[in-house]
């Protein structure tokens, strides 16, 4: 990173630990942030993902964190601060998919979907955006995907919150745009994460990969670099943008 000024920049990663959010931590590590993740309560391995990325030369932070409770993302800013410094970063990136078709959907079902992939972004931002604007500088950069934009079967629950997280980008992105802070949405389509190469070949190569012109999965890398663009100097023109990363799945 060439546009620090004094000291590392620090980013927050919800989610950081598992597939793509790993990723973005790392390529950030790379690019000279200070780097800390949140992880579930409930995860036991958390201690044993920090010591495997010391060993890969990555000093990552992580914090105990429930997306879903304004309480326990206050706690875990205050930690972050305690332990770090002020976010100046934040990548709101936690999700979760309960997938099932509108007739067989139960309020639970939607309700932990809405509370993990949408409040969360009110309970994290809500930590850290008054720093940002005290400071004079700041990025949030929340991670919606392409079903947000073009919608998918079975994923009523899914598809409105993901919509969601764009009209929160653009409003609160008006209200700090003088501040040197800036919010922005991306919109990843099929990423090669462990889940989604999970899906058996057959289905891939027949449902999924003919529906991407590239005709491939993405890089969880190349997500990661946007993410880096985003968070950057060279990026300070960019506010309120939903940048889609599919292969042309879905263009707006």
């Amino acid at each position: 990173m060439t546009d620090k000024d004094q000291q590392q920049r620090v980013v927050l990663v919800t989610g950081g630990m598992g597939g793509l959010g790993e990723t973005i931590s790392t390529k950030m590590a790379d690019d000279g942030y200070r780097v800390v993740v949140t992880y579930s309560p409930g995860n036991t391995k958390h201690a044993e993902w920090v010591a495997n990325m010391k060993k890969n030369g990555y000093e990552i932070v992580a914090v105990a964190c429930d997306v879903s409770d304004a309480e326990s993302c206050a706690r875990a800013v205050a930690e972050v601060h305690k332990k770090v410094g002020a976010v100046d970063v934040l990548v709101n990136n936690a999700g979760i998919t309960r997938d099932m078709t509108f007739k067989k959907m139960d309020k639970v079902n939607w309700d932990a979907v809405m509370r993990t992939n949408l409040d969360s972004l009110f309970n994290m931002t809500k930590q850290v955006i008054d720093g940002m604007v005290e400071r004079n500088w700041g990025r949030v950069i929340n991670v919606s995907s392409v079903n947000g934009s073009k919608g998918a079967f079975g994923q009523t629950n899914y598809s409105a919150a993901k919509a969601g997280v764009h009209g929160f980008t653009k409003a609160l992105a008006l209200e700090v745009a003088r501040k040197n802070v800036t919010v922005n949405t991306i919109s990843p389509g099929y990423i090669g994460t462990k889940m989604v190469t999970a899906i058996p070949e057959d289905i891939l190569n027949s449902k999924i990969l003919p529906q991407i012109p590239v005709g491939r999965l993405g890089k969880p890398e190349e997500v990661a670099g946007l993410i880096i663009y985003l968070a950057s100097e060279e990026a300070a023109y960019v506010t309120g943008a939903n940048i889609a990363i599919n292969g042309g799945q879905h263009m707006q």
